[in-house]
């Protein structure tokens, strides 16, 4: 087999870029919170510093270690996921911040288990359609494994409850499903049946009800579940064209909820405007396309349906968090790849990266 000596160089650049862009924007959105909460306005910046080497040492492990080693773990990978999702759940191991049990704290850090069961879905999918090939469009063998699987992972996080990794989840199942083979007619009848669970998940708790009103018409509710987006809205109408300069946002001082976290991208689009706005999604459109061309010069089925899986998930939840910030999607908690604060979520995106560039590794052609 002929096999590349290089990696994909512009997806190693655009990581290293919008990761250490991310650590600056981190400090921009979060110094003064910090200050007034941890009498520290370098807190937040020197945990993301820490979580970015942490992530580009993973990220140079995974580059180096062939993925189709990954297919021997690929099960044991998924089960631990499973207990850890479990383990979320049981007071005195779970941690639970907002209202929400979906962190496990090791030791000076909280571990976010749905971030890893996303990797390990991907993983466990891309081995086992590999090896089911044609079998893919048997209902029995091809299409109700997956869906338990899913239903097993999807219980778990909405018992956090996190509904956004939830859909994540189940998004990007069904996506590799469909490329892979599987019968429309079986993941068409599976929205169907889901739709009603999702209503009732939706409409029967009282703020996840209250954000898709929010989203319908945040004026309804200026002040309280239309607050958030309307500061953000707020935050790119005054960005303009070119933004009020690096550092020199208003929205991040106590206007804009979770700023340095979920809508660190309204910090970006008020302080760089939106030149800013469009050379940032730029760059996650061409870190998208470039997983994509490694997927189909992947020498392996394997390879194809990895490379595609990681960079789906990674294309699903920016398109879904830069959305959700312009008030296209109701509001939800998911991180922006890479730029967010949180140290699982960089860790898991860096390794995301770290097996798409052994995959193109793998590619045969000519090295670039």
């Amino acid at each position: 087999m002929e096999v590349r000596k290089g990696f994909d160089t512009t997806i190693l650049l655009l990581a290293v870029v919008l990761t250490l862009f991310g650590i600056v924007m981190v400090y921009s959105s979060s110094s003064i919170m910090a200050a007034k909460r941890y009498s520290d306005g370098f807190f937040f910046l020197k945990r993301q510093g820490i979580f970015a080497v942490a992530g580009f040492l993973v990220m140079a492990a995974a580059m180096h270690f062939d993925y189709r080693y990954l297919r021997r773990l690929a099960v044991p990978f998924l089960l631990a996921c499973i207990a850890l999702l479990g383990a979320v759940l049981i007071p005195g191991i779970g941690v639970n911040a907002g209202g929400a049990d979906r962190w496990i704290r090791l030791g000076p850090i909280n571990v976010q288990p749905a971030e890893l069961a996303k990797l390990a879905l991907v993983v466990y999918m891309a081995h086992s359609l590999s090896k089911k090939r044609e079998k893919v469009r048997s209902f029995k063998l091809g299409f109700i494994p997956y869906m338990v699987v899913l239903a097993i992972l999807l219980g778990l996080i909405l018992l956090q409850p996190d509904l956004g990794s939830a859909l994540t989840l189940g998004v990007v199942a069904m996506v590799m499903l469909l490329v892979a083979g599987t019968r429309l007619s079986y993941l068409v009848s599976l929205v169907i049946i889901a739709v009603p669970f999702l209503y009732f998940l939706v409409m029967n708790v009282d703020y996840r009800r209250k954000r898709i009103l929010a989203f319908l018409n945040p004026w309804d509710d200026p002040t309280n579940s239309g607050f958030q987006i309307i500061q953000s809205w707020i935050a790119f109408g005054t960005g303009g064209w070119v933004g009020n300069g690096l550092g020199e946002g208003k929205q991040k001082l106590f206007f804009l909820p979770e700023a340095h976290t979920d809508f660190i991208f309204a910090v970006i689009g008020e302080e760089l405007g939106f030149a800013g706005f469009m050379v940032v999604s730029a760059m996650f459109l061409m870190l998208v396309m470039r997983g994509m061309r490694a997927s189909l010069n992947a020498p392996d089925d394997f390879g194809r349906y990895l490379a595609f899986g990681l960079s789906l998930l990674l294309g699903l939840e920016a398109f879904v968090n830069i959305a959700v910030v312009l008030g296209m999607l109701p509001t939800k908690g998911l991180a922006l790849p890479f730029l967010s604060y949180g140290g699982t979520s960089l860790l898991c995106t860096l390794l995301a990266v770290g097996m798409l560039l052994n995959v193109s590794r793998q590619n045969p052609g000519e090295a670039r």
